[in-house]
């Protein structure tokens, strides 16, 4: 009988027994069951020890039969994996002796290939190496030349450039000088003026170094001819430049430096100093009815003039206390702009009266003009009638000439007779 249906047996047989007993304590009125019950479980373990010897024995002698078979099972299979073992090996030293002897094939074929190969690359990565060094060598040398040539260029526009430099600087230099010589920075603001007059008026205009007043001494740079009220008489309008830079200077530094209180004390200084100007102009210069009863202070710099008016109050002043009116490069050339016009105007007023003589002239010219159309026309009308003449009588030659073939010879005395006679005029 097999082992686990011993246990089987012997769990059912457990679990009766723990049932009756449970059914033993609950019911403990009947001790004849219990010993039905006791007898009971003795016989039953009599029988579970029998049936649990005789289930060993089977086992041993299943386990017997198996470990039997297992040995010989394995002794074949050992025998059969030994001659297989022996089979493979042999076909493996088969297989690497034909290995071998295919890769020495191969070795060979792949070293002549291999030969073959460095051989045609040598070839040509020395071709290659030959074409890159040629253009490398051309292209270097191309690109080398531009370079010295774009080097050399630049070198030159360099060289002109600190040519150029030196120039400014000498000029920065002149400059300097002449803005801090009194002298020549006036000259500076006079040739200055004397560019503007000289482009904008003609040289009847105006007049250089022109002593404006007789009873004075004082000659003003510039003067513009006016018309006064007698024809031939004439009245100045004086101009004069100014160029305090001293002060302008000191306020563009402190303006600069962000001092207000600096800026405040050199504007004043600097209107102190066109009022000066301003004064002096007017004592100098102005005296009607000989000039105008303004003059023009000219300030040759525009930032100048820009801080001039600027100042609340100081071109009013200057006109109202010295009859001065300032003026930059730009406000000037209005200025004179405006009195080429007016020239202009006068010019044309002085000289209507020939116009209308010339006026006249013409007239007459073209009514004598008229005429000569007039019999111009007659002599046209009778050139054409002429001419009409000539046509018909043109006509009438061609037409007989046409017939001159088939005259006769008296016929065409006759007829050449006719041709000879002149027209009837």
């Amino acid at each position: 009988m097999p082992l686990y249906l011993i246990y089987a047996l012997l769990g059912i047989s457990i679990g009766m027994a723990i049932t009756i007993a449970v059914l033993l304590i609950k019911h403990q009125t009947s001790c004849n069951l219990i010993r039905e019950l006791k007898f009971s479980l003795t016989r039953l373990s009599e029988i579970i020890e029998v049936n649990s010897k005789q289930a060993r024995e089977d086992s041993f002698q299943h386990l017997t039969h198996t470990n039997n078979s297992i040995r010989d099972s394995l002794q074949s299979m050992g025998q059969m994996q030994k001659n297989q073992l022996e089979l493979f090996g042999k076909q493996i030293s088969d297989l690497t002796k034909l290995n071998e002897i295919k890769f020495d094939n191969i070795r060979k074929d792949l070293s002549e290939s291999l030969h073959k190969l460095q051989t045609d690359n040598s070839l040509k990565l020395e071709k290659m190496r030959e074409t890159v060094e040629e253009k490398l060598h051309n292209t270097l040398e191309t690109r080398l030349s531009e370079s010295f040539k774009m080097v050399s260029e630049r070198l030159e526009v360099v060289h002109k450039g600190l040519g150029e430099m030196q120039t400014l600087a000498s000029g920065v230099g002149d400059l300097k000088k002449v803005l801090t010589n009194i002298k020549v920075r006036g000259i500076w603001g006079e040739v200055q003026l004397d560019s503007l007059i000289t482009q904008m008026l003609t040289h009847e205009q105006y007049e250089k170094n022109v002593l404006v007043i007789p009873e004075k001494s004082n000659r003003v740079e510039f003067a513009v001819k006016l018309p006064g009220k007698e024809l031939e008489k004439t009245v100045w309008l004086p101009i004069d430049s100014k160029f305090p830079i001293e002060d302008f200077h000191r306020l563009l530094e402190a303006q600069e430096k962000g001092s207000l209180e600096e800026v405040e004390q050199y504007s004043k200084l600097l209107e102190s100093s066109i009022k000066s100007c301003a004064k002096l102009i007017s004592e100098k210069y102005i005296q009607p009815p000989h000039t105008t009863d303004f003059a023009i202070m000219f300030l040759p710099v525009e930032t100048l003039y820009a801080e001039a008016i600027r100042r609340t109050g100081l071109i009013e002043y200057l006109q109202r206390e010295y009859r001065i009116i300032i003026t930059s490069p730009t406000t000037l050339s209005a200025i004179l702009n405006s009195l080429q016009m007016g020239f202009k105007t006068l010019v044309i007023e002085k000289r209507s009266s020939e116009v209308w003589k010339v006026l006249s002239a013409v007239k007459n010219e073209f009514y004598k003009f008229s005429d000569i159309l007039n019999k111009t026309k007659l002599k046209l009308d009778q050139a054409s009638k002429v001419i009409g003449d000539a046509e018909v009588r043109t006509r009438s030659i061609q037409r007989k000439l046409k017939n001159v073939e088939s005259l006769s010879e008296n016929d065409n005395s006759g007829e050449l007779q006719d041709l000879v006679e002149p027209p009837i005029m």
